[in-house]
């Protein structure tokens, strides 16, 4: 199970949800990533593909999808449309400046404007946020998600990604940078969306 912060069940926020979350399946923008969050001994780690693909061609082998922010206190994740996600980014970024890096508020406050102002709603693109205490995923409907395991996959990867992870971190004592850059290569042999060229960013 995982921990809905922020949601629109008649204004209520309940205390668990099952973890789905719903994105257009006929956005192509989500076909060219992969991001993986990692929280292991109080060590969080966000690690990204490199590849992006438009339809069936491979467009760029080497993209950066992961970024420490915010005086390198925070790291996202970023899958989708590449415009729609630099926009969602930059709208986060601000929210941590008038928050003064509250990473709870910020998330919260940006799927409220994302739920809320029609031209966010067409945003193809979707977040994950980290701090060393907090793990969201920011989604397109709205929703602030936390799982509970510390483990978190979006993107046409993120599946076969964050079972690799949850199997290492329940079966062996391997360290959270270790843990996500194994997960990563695994989804890289499952997904035609998913290259090998990881970025790893991380907060002790």
């Amino acid at each position: 199970m995982t921990r809905l912060i922020q949601g629109d069940r008649d204004g209520a926020v309940p205390h668990s949800y099952d973890g789905r979350v719903e994105v257009n399946s006929n956005d192509k923008g989500f076909r060219g990533t992969t991001i993986l969050a990692v929280r292991r001994d109080n060590h969080v780690v966000v690690a990204g593909d490199g590849q992006v693909t438009m339809k069936d061609t491979i467009m760029k082998h080497h993209a950066k999808k992961v970024r420490k922010i915010y005086n390198d206190r925070i790291i996202v994740g970023l899958a989708g449309a590449t415009a729609d996600a630099l926009n969602l980014y930059e709208r986060f970024e601000g929210k941590l400046e008038r928050f003064n890096g509250n990473i709870t508020r910020s998330a919260v406050e940006l799927a409220k404007d994302w739920r809320t102002d029609k031209y966010l709603r067409r945003l193809e693109a979707i977040l994950v946020a980290v701090d060393s205490d907090h793990l969201f995923l920011i989604s397109g409907n709205g929703d602030v998600i936390e799982p509970d395991e510390g483990v978190l996959g979006i993107g046409s990867g993120g599946a076969y990604a964050q079972a690799a992870a949850i199997a290492l971190i329940r079966h062996t004592n391997l360290d959270a940078r270790t843990i996500a850059a194994a997960a990563m290569k695994i989804a890289a042999g499952l997904c035609i969306y998913t290259n090998e060229d990881i970025t790893i960013e991380e907060i002790n």
